[in-house]
């Protein structure tokens, strides 16, 4: 069963977050760039990192698994990597990214990861965190079962809408987690990722955006809001990172393997 809830912390003490993206697992042979099977060692690692320093919970930014030649055959890479997730000793929190829900629905890769739900916010200690579903083609239909081409992804107006009185409910600093990017106008961006930006600024209160879907490491600032991208553990050699939330807002993200490590404390 997993556990969603963060463990009570007083808004003094900081917020540590295990963070990984793009793992990629499927039990198929590596190209040049892609070593699928690896994934299932590389995040037992990051697990284990993870545990010794007994972060407040982990999150992984989407593209769990890769796409196999039956739906049935990517249920099983995904109970298999999740099995490993699943080791770590408390709240495990999930993003969707389009290979996760390539063949599979949304409603079974929910139900196999135990996950909450799609899109959906949550508190730890002073912190407020919100993670966003890009997986939806502009028109509004939700990925899955081979209905998209991944370049076409969106945020829909209701989740748009959802957002904006989610960030209102709370005076909490807040981090937002995300597959697709939201700083860029490329083929990785949301289609509405201006839109999205915008509610986002209009809160006041989100330090930072972290996203994978790239795999690669960037960080972009828009009108004070940090937009992390995240190297991929699949063509990495493991790539993690610990991030840390101090009581002053200030953030240090400790990248291991693949990833950058970036401390904002020197820019207040």
């Amino acid at each position: 069963m997993l556990f969603l809830l963060c463990a009570p912390l007083s808004e003094a003490q900081s917020v540590r977050i295990g963070v990984l993206a793009d793992a990629h697992y499927a039990d198929k042979s590596s190209t040049t760039k892609r070593a699928y099977r690896d994934s299932l060692k590389k995040l037992a690692a990051a697990v284990t990192a993870f545990n010794e320093a007994k972060v407040d919970f982990v999150i992984e930014l989407g593209d769990f698994i890769d796409s196999a030649p039956t739906v049935e055959a990517e249920a099983g890479h995904l109970r298999a990597i999740n099995a490993v997730f699943a080791k770590f000793r408390g709240p495990r929190h999930y993003v969707l990214g389009n290979h996760d829900v390539e063949g599979l629905t949304k409603a079974q890769f929910l139900k196999t990861t135990g996950a909450q739900a799609a899109h959906y916010s949550f508190d730890c200690g002073g912190l407020h965190c919100v993670v966003l579903d890009a997986c939806y083609r502009a028109d509004g239909t939700p990925y899955g079962a081979k209905n998209f081409t991944w370049t076409d992804t969106d945020i829909p107006p209701a989740q748009r809408d959802w957002l904006a009185a989610d960030l209102k409910a709370t005076n909490k600093k807040t981090l937002c987690f995300i597959h697709q990017r939201l700083d860029v106008e490329n083929k990785y961006a949301v289609k509405s990722a201006p839109v999205i930006r915008k509610i986002l600024e209009g809160s006041g209160n989100v330090l930072a955006v972290f996203q994978g879907h790239a795999h690669t490491n960037d960080l972009v600032v828009i009108n004070g809001i940090r937009y992390w991208t995240l190297a991929a553990m699949v063509d990495t050699p493991g790539a993690y990172s610990i991030l840390e939330i101090k009581p002053d807002h200030s953030l240090r993200l400790a990248g291991f393997l693949g990833h950058k490590s970036y401390d904002t404390a020197g820019d207040r």
